[in-house]
């Protein structure tokens, strides 16, 4: 494996979109065989990451979730086939059919999301967006009342990702345990694998002298301080590290055992890998969710299960391959470049391809990214900035007063050619560019326009 390369990648990810810090863990089977910290984990004081910093999961607590949940069937306290309704105070149900467990686990209860996640860490943050104080399952719960006016399909029928969905699910675990939802997590998951630096409260956070800082990355650039929003549990509260989450990939690798402890059994890990139901969008063509998990079989070929997470100021990324055992997780402290992709990519590297040549999307960034600059017409008479957004590219047009950008729709991405597309008073208009070997050429509506050196 080139370590060099993935550490050059990992750094040019970073700088590219002013990620503080990155941290990694490469796990083969129940050893971890690279782990490293990049950056820093606080800018201002100048300290760096490592491979032991703490940062915040996201909804890579689902899984969590997920297997507690697994564990509670195997002792026969709960079926993946019970209604909500028998241990939440909420008659739920869609186009008249209940919803059971098995619904939420998968996606499939037929509720749209109702975004409580993204008001509720936006409001935390200060973001300016609607204040939700859903401090509790129990407040979620009353959100949760008028529900049946976004009910949108039959249970089991289509995949809606629901954060609410999960957090039903702690408030399922706690009642049948008779223990709080973190409690039976930390005990039943977190002590057994060891993992005793994966935390869910600010008290367990606020001891822990290597935790990197929150940070939100501003429209200049500018890193701004920030916190974690503590009030999230099952569907996206855990903060943990690469060395702990090593050990919690492993156990999954190890078909729900590690270091001679099983968690729950080989069974249950299947029943959580399968792909109960397809998922419209997203990277592969066949990607299905499990319990908590991705899956796709499309990965170089081979089965790869994974999971990502976002609460704005941390996010993160895990994937294993079950044959091949072999697993990574990424964790950074603001939103940037995507964990997942330098997960991908450190495991292509791993199964000893070159990622430029075998990830689809790592060539199409590449390309993208050759295209942005300043554009002139013949003679520099009219001048224009490709610029990217995300996915997109845009063209974007200043003078004195004014400033227009025009977003661009990639239709086909060559080495040497990609076709875009905008509207234009209803019309389709395309935008061209021929990547030549010194220069790069673009053709858009009446102009030919060629990018400065």
């Amino acid at each position: 494996m080139d370590l060099t390369r993935l550490d050059s990648f990992i750094l040019e990810k970073m700088s590219q979109t002013k990620i503080p810090a990155v941290s990694i863990a490469i796990v083969k089977g129940s050893d971890v065989i690279y782990a490293r910290g990049y950056g820093f984990k606080d800018v201002e004081r100048g300290l760096p990451a490592t491979e032991r910093t703490v940062y915040g999961i996201g909804s890579i607590t689902k899984s969590f979730t997920a297997l507690a949940v697994m564990k509670l069937v195997e002792e026969g306290k709960l079926s993946l086939d019970d209604e909500v309704s028998k241990y939440v105070p909420l008659r739920l149900e869609a186009k008249g059919v209940p919803i059971r467990i098995h619904h939420l686990l998968t996606h499939t209860s037929g509720i749209p999301a109702l975004a409580y996640a993204e008001a509720f860490i936006r409001g935390m943050l200060g973001l300016g967006d609607p204040w939700l104080p859903t401090a509790t399952p129990e407040d979620i719960i009353a959100f949760m009342s008028d529900y049946s006016s976004w009910v949108h399909a039959e249970p089991g029928t289509r995949f809606f990702y629901l954060n609410e969905g999960y957090v039903l699910l702690g408030y399922i675990i706690s009642k049948v345990s008779g223990m709080r939802y973190e409690d039976y997590v930390r005990k039943h998951i977190l002590e057994p694998l060891g993992m005793v630096r994966t935390y869910f409260e600010e008290h367990e956070v606020s001891r822990d002298p290597d935790v990197a800082t929150p940070y939100i990355v501003d429209k200049d650039g500018r890193h701004v301080r920030s916190r974690f929003p503590f009030g999230i549990t099952a569907d996206g509260g855990l903060l943990s590290n690469p060395l702990d989450m090593a050990r919690y990939i492993s156990m999954y690798i190890g078909r729900g055992r590690y270091g001679g402890v099983e968690v729950v059994s080989e069974g249950s890990i299947e029943t959580m890998e399968r792909k109960h139901v397809m998922v419209p969008t997203d990277l592969f063509k066949d990607d299905g969710y499990g319990y908590g998990l991705r899956i796709t079989d499309e990965f170089l070929g081979r089965r790869l299960v994974r999971h990502s997470g976002s609460v704005l100021v941390y996010t993160a990324f895990m994937g294993y391959m079950p044959t091949e055992k072999l697993g990574v997780v990424v964790l950074a402290n603001t939103s940037g470049y995507p964990p997942s992709g330098i997960g991908m990519y450190a495991l292509t590297l791993a199964l000893g391809y070159d990622p430029e040549k075998h990830l689809d999307f790592i060539k199409q960034d590449r390309v993208l990214n050759k295209l942005v600059g300043t554009y002139e017409t013949y003679k520099g008479t009219y001048r224009v900035s490709i610029k990217r957004l995300g996915d997109f590219l845009a063209v974007e047009y200043k003078d004195r007063y004014r400033e227009v950008v025009t977003p661009l729709v990639p239709l086909e991405i060559r080495d040497d050619y990609v076709k875009c597309y905008t509207l234009s008073q209803g019309a389709k208009v395309e935008a061209e560019f021929y990547i030549e070997e010194n220069r790069v050429v673009m053709i858009y509506e009446r102009y030919k326009l060629v990018k400065k050196s």
